[in-house]
């Protein structure tokens, strides 16, 4: 059975860190690039950040992240990471990971970041 999970998220305040975990099982996680999305109500899902499946070459940031966030991956463990750093509430949303190759995509059920003071 596929499945994505992620967790670590939470209400954090302003200016804050998280860092977001989503753990793969049921398919071989070292052939699948990996892309973070969010998504608040009423907006589409955004592409936040996305990693080759080898976790090498350039990462992929929406311009609204740069810097601020990190994307990372340990193959070993089949876990992708989000760390989040100077957190803003417009940065509140649901994120979700989403495993891709080819044609063939899986999405976790998402986790809630909230910023708020």
């Amino acid at each position: 059975q596929v499945q994505l999970v992620e967790s670590g998220g939470g209400l954090v305040q302003p200016g804050e860190a998280l860092t977001l975990s989503c753990v793969a099982s049921g398919f071989t996680f070292n052939h699948y690039a990996i892309q973070w999305y969010r998504q608040t109500p009423g907006k589409e899902r955004e592409l936040v950040a996305g990693i080759f499946s080898n976790g090498n070459g350039n990462n992929l940031y929406a311009d609204s992240v740069k810097g601020r966030f990190t994307i990372s991956r340990d193959n070993t463990k089949n876990t992708a990471f989000l760390q989040m750093r100077s957190l803003q509430p417009e940065n509140t949303a649901v994120y979700y990971c989403k495993a891709i190759v080819s044609r063939s995509a899986y999405w976790g059920q998402g986790a809630q970041v909230t910023v708020s003071a």
